[in-house]
C-alpha cells in the first residue's frame, strides 16, 4: 500500500461515534449549511417506507438535521411511490426532471437528475433497499462534511453479510472493483467499499461530476472525483452494518461488466469494442445465451446544463 493510503486511513478514515449528533447539529448551524438526502427508488415498497420514517423522526422532527428527504423514483411498478410519500418525503419521478432530455433506465440516471429537484449545500444517497436501517448513517456520513471543511466526500463502510456469513457481500466490488482500483488508481485502494450506495457529498463538487447512467457511477464519481480535488478531501466512515437484498448471480455479472467500462473510459477515454455482454441461462435445449447491452452513456456535469445554472442564478 502506497504511504500516501497509509497516512489517508490514518486520517480521513473515522466511525460513526467519532461525532455524536449535537456535535454535528452545532456544525450544521455554525456553518449555515443544508442538507438534502436522497434515495432512489425501484420498486422498493418493502423497505422505502421505514427508512424514511426512521429518518424523518430523528432527523427531522427530533434533531434538525436534514432539511429535505426526496425519493426520486425511477419507474416502480409496485407502491414504493405512496409508501414513500406516505412515511414523509417528497417523491418526484425521473421522468419529470429535465424532459427535454429522455431518461435511460440506470441508478446513475436517477441521481444525477436528483441534483435538479433538491437544494442542499450537502447531498446524501441512500440506498432504498435497506434493511433494519438507523440513522447514523445519515448522520455519519454527513457529520464529516459539516465539521471538516476540506472534506468534499464521504463513503460509508460497512459489514455486508450474505446469507448469514458475515463479511460475504459486495462480491462485485471483491472481483471487479478493488482489483481495478488497486491496479490503475493505488490512491484509492484505501476505500473498504467502493461500491457502496451510501455516501454524501458537497453539491460543489457532484455538480462538476460526470454521472455514468448506471451501475458505474459509484467507481466513476470516486475516480472523477479524486482527479478533481484529491484524495485528502474525501473520506470513509464506519457505519456498522449494512443488511440489503442481494442479487442474483448473473445481474453481479451484468454490474461488473459496466463498472469495467466505466473505469475503461477513464483510463483511456477510448472505444469500447463490443459494448455488450453475454450469458448463458438453462432452457428446454440446453444452456441458451443471452445478450445484454452495457451502459455506454454519461451524463454530463450538471453545471453544464441550462435548466441548472438558470435555477441556480434565480
Amino acid at each position: 500500500m502506497l504511504e500516501e493510503v497509509e497516512r489517508w486511513l490514518a486520517t480521513r478514515s473515522w466511525s460513526v461515534a467519532d461525532r455524536p449528533l449535537h456535535r454535528v447539529l452545532a456544525a450544521k448551524r455554525a456553518a449555515g449549511l443544508t442538507v438534502s438526502v436522497v434515495l432512489p427508488a425501484l420498486n422498493e415498497e418493502e423497505t422505502v417506507g421505514e427508512i424514511v420514517a426512521v429518518i424523518r423522526h430523528d432527523l427531522v422532527q427530533q434533531a434538525p438535521l436534514v432539511d429535505e428527504i426526496v425519493v426520486v423514483d425511477s419507474g416502480s411498478t409496485d407502491r414504493t411511490a405512496e409508501v414513500a410519500a406516505a412515511a414523509g418525503a417528497r417523491v418526484v419521478h425521473r421522468d419529470t426532471i429535465l424532459p427535454r432530455i429522455p431518461a435511460v433506465p440506470g441508478k446513475g440516471e436517477v441521481l444525477w437528475r436528483s441534483l435538479l429537484v433538491t437544494g442542499g449545500d450537502v447531498v446524501c444517497f441512500i440506498d432504498a433497499d435497506l434493511r433494519e436501517f438507523t440513522s447514523d448513517f445519515v448522520t455519519g456520513l454527513v457529520g464529516p462534511l459539516l465539521t471538516e471543511p476540506g472534506v468534499d466526500l464521504v463513503k460509508g463502510m460497512y459489514d455486508r453479510p450474505l446469507g448469514g456469513a458475515a463479511g460475504q457481500g459486495g462480491r462485485v466490488t471483491e472481483l471487479m472493483a478493488r482489483p481495478l482500483l488497486n491496479m490503475h488508481w493505488p490512491q484509492l485502494a484505501g476505500f473498504v467499499q467502493p461500491l457502496g450506495g451510501e455516501y454524501a457529498a458537497r453539491r460543489s463538487l457532484l455538480e462538476q461530476l460526470p454521472f455514468p447512467v448506471g451501475y458505474g457511477v459509484e467507481l466513476g464519481m470516486l475516480v472523477d472525483a479524486l482527479h478533481l480535488v484529491g484524495l485528502d478531501a474525501l473520506a470513509q466512515v464506519d457505519l456498522g452494518v449494512r443488511k440489503h437484498r442481494h442479487q442474483d448471480g448473473q445481474a453481479l455479472g451484468r454490474m461488473a461488466a459496466a463498472i469495467y467500462r466505466t473505469a475503461q473510459l477513464r483510463l483511456a477515454r477510448g472505444h469500447l469494442i463490443r459494448p455488450s455482454l453475454t450469458q448463458f441461462e438453462r432452457g428446454d435445449s440446453g444452456f441458451e445465451p443471452r445478450t445484454y447491452s452495457v451502459d455506454t452513456e454519461e451524463r454530463p456535469p450538471m453545471t453544464e446544463i441550462a435548466e441548472y445554472t438558470t435555477r441556480k442564478v434565480a
